[in-house]
Formats: C-alpha cells, structure tokens, sequence
C-alpha cells in the first residue's frame, strides 16, 4: 500500500453553543506519525479525539492549523486549502461498521471499488484476496443481518482496506464486541497493521487496546495532547496525575501529601503516616517550591503483610475484589483510597487490620498542579 506519514500542526477546533457559548474541542494539537506506525489516541469520552481523526479523514475542518500527509498539504485552515476524504485517500471504519443492509458482503466490500469504476474482473480478484486475510471468504454471498458482531467488523475492515488508502483511521472499532472478541480482534488487528504495513491512527478510551495494539499512543484530555510516547514508557513515567491515573487498570494511587525535614531526613507525609525519602528520590524534591505533593504509587508496588504492632502504617481492609488471578485490596485513609493489588494465593479477610509496605523506590512524586517532578526538569 501507498502508505503515508502524517504531520498535524497547530490544529484548533472551536464550536458554538447557544448555552455554553464558545466550546475549544481542540487545543494547539501538534505531533507527527511516522509511515506504517500504529498510532493509537487514547482519552475520556468527549476529549476531542473523535474531531482530530475526522480533521485528518477530511470530515471536518480545523478552527486553524494544518494537516500533511507525507510531503503533501491536505488541510490548512489559514490557506482555506481542503482536500475531500476521496482526494487524501483515507479508508475508515466506525464503531457502528455503516454496513449497507441491502447488500451482501461481496457487494459492501465492493462498493468503493465499483464506485472508483474498477473493472469486474480486478474487484472479483481483489474482494476474494482481503475476504480470504480476513477470513470472511465463506460469507461473501450472505448479507450482514446475518453475521454476527465480529463478522460485520471484518466486513467493514475490508472495504476499507480493499482500496489500497493511505492511511487507515479506527473510531473505536472493536467497543461493540464482547470482551472475549475483542480480545481476538485486537490480535488479528494488529497482525493485519504489520502485514499491510499502513498508518493506521487508531481512537480509543480503553487503555488496555491502546497500551496492546499502539506502537506509540497520544494520550487527550479536554483536547490538549498530555503525552505521547511508547506504551510502557507512558505507563512507567507519566508526564502528570491525568495521565498516571487514566493509564493502568486498576489506576495509580495518587495520594495528597507534604514533604517535611526532621533530624537532617526528608519524610513524605500522607495524613499522619511518615514515610522516610529514599536517597535517590531527595534531588526531586529539591526542585519543589511547595511542600505540598502529590504521591504517585502503582497498586502493584505495594505490599500487605500480616499486622505488626510497630507499624504505623496498619490499616483495615475495607474490600476485597477477586480478579481472576489478582486480588484487589481497597484501603481507606482519613479521605483518601489506596488500591492494592495482590496474587490470587494470598490469604486476607475483609476487615482484617493489616500493614502496607511501600515500595519507595517506585513511588512518582508530582507537584501539587500535577506535573511530574523529574530529573532532568
């Protein structure tokens, strides 16, 4: 396929409301996808994630900012320069699959190729090629009220691909699938990314598709980009609180606390509990201008021991949640929940008084607006 990068800068997208006035969907959206990356948008409903892809499919137009694809200008909201849908030559697929009800699953796989006056002798050798990829070549003749939810999405992820786009775009694809399939489809999604070699700009709320199938993932909120890095990387070293809690499930444990000195040693306060600094996290806290933080710990850096009367971190278990193969501890604080999770194996009661260890090497410190406090800052 004529894969393509893509270059988004500048991008704003403001709408009008009678009662709320002006509405910024998009925020000076700048990055660049690389040719043949799976590039993954992950955010909360109503983040602006939905109006960037269709900025960059040519379903609507930026407030302001441009849009290349490759070496080539395809939107400028300052030039008035818009190239159609047809003319970038995006293939997409929705969560709704738009499949045409009247027709059978040759002929929707058909229809750009019949619409674009491909000879019937290429759209017969072309349908049956992306029907066999996608393993749907024994359905060609049935219409789509006949197949089930995974089937359409095939269907529609064939029409799709059978025009060769430059780039394909994913609006939540897989959300109508059960758990189970999406699972399946996640995979064969990917592995078909990989045989295709096709940018492919992926939109998604659920950070366990973005963190599985993203060769980098963008994370948004309230239609500012807040990272954008490899999956690991955004989960082990997130920018801010936004995106330590949306990244992992169950989320990070983001807990108000202070930083105080006591006999030359540097303590971390959470309500009344002290926990002592680790040498190799004090140069971060020197860049502090306020002793108010905010402590980040994943749930599976803590650990939960039998009590000890010494312990000053006892706490009651309030909820015990089974996951399968995880247990998930709930703890309360004076205000605040810690989350705890654990090995299947491990033997606690709900309302049992244990003591929580915390693995302070682990711990992210965040100033109190939520920015990551790192080294190099």
């Amino acid at each position: 396929m004529n894969s393509a990068g893509v270059k988004i800068k500048g991008i704003h997208k403001y709408f009008h409301s009678i009662h709320r006035g002006k509405i910024v969907a998009l925020k000076d959206v700048n990055f660049e996808i690389r040719k043949g990356e799976f590039f993954v948008i992950l955010g909360p409903s109503g983040c602006g994630k939905s109006t960037l892809l269709n900025i960059i499919a040519g379903l609507e137009k930026p407030s302001s900012g441009e849009i290349w694809f490759g070496e080539n200008l395809v939107c400028s909201a300052e030039k008035q320069y818009y190239l159609s849908p047809k003319q970038r030559n995006v293939a997409m697929v929705f969560q709704s699959y738009a499949l045409y009800p009247h027709m059978t699953v040759f002929k929707n796989i058909a229809f750009p190729l019949n619409i674009a006056k491909v000879s019937k002798v290429q759209i017969n050798t072309r349908v049956k090629e992306v029907a066999e990829m996608l393993h749907i070549n024994q359905l060609l003749g049935v219409k789509p009220r006949e197949l089930s939810g995974g089937q359409r999405q095939r269907v529609a992820m064939a029409r799709a691909i059978i025009r060769h786009p430059n780039l394909f775009l994913l609006d939540e694809p897989l959300s109508n699938l059960d758990a189970k399939l999406r699972v399946r489809m996640r995979s064969e999604l990917k592995t078909l990314q990989k045989r295709l070699e096709v940018t492919t700009i992926y939109v998604t709320h659920d950070q366990v598709e973005a963190i599985t199938l993203g060769d980098r993932i963008a994370v948004l909120e309230d239609g500012v980009v807040q990272q954008i890095d490899q999956p690991l990387k955004i989960y082990n070293d997130p920018r801010n609180t936004f995106v330590a809690g949306f990244i992992g499930t169950p989320p990070m444990n983001l807990l108000n606390a202070k930083i105080h000195k006591k006999k030359n040693k540097i303590f971390i306060t959470i309500d009344d509990i002290e926990l002592h600094l680790p040498n190799e996290k004090i140069e971060l806290i020197q860049q502090l201008k306020s002793e108010d933080i905010i402590l980040g710990i994943r749930p599976e850096d803590i650990d939960v021991m039998p009590n000890m009367k010494t312990s000053k971190f006892a706490k009651e278990i309030k909820l015990i949640e089974h996951l399968g193969n995880e247990l998930l501890l709930h703890f309360q604080l004076d205000n605040q929940e810690i989350l705890v999770t654990l090995s299947q194996d491990k033997d606690f009661k709900e309302g049992e008084i244990v003591t929580l260890n915390i693995n302070l090497k682990k711990i992210h410190i965040f100033d109190k607006n939520g920015n990551k406090i790192k080294k190099d800052r």
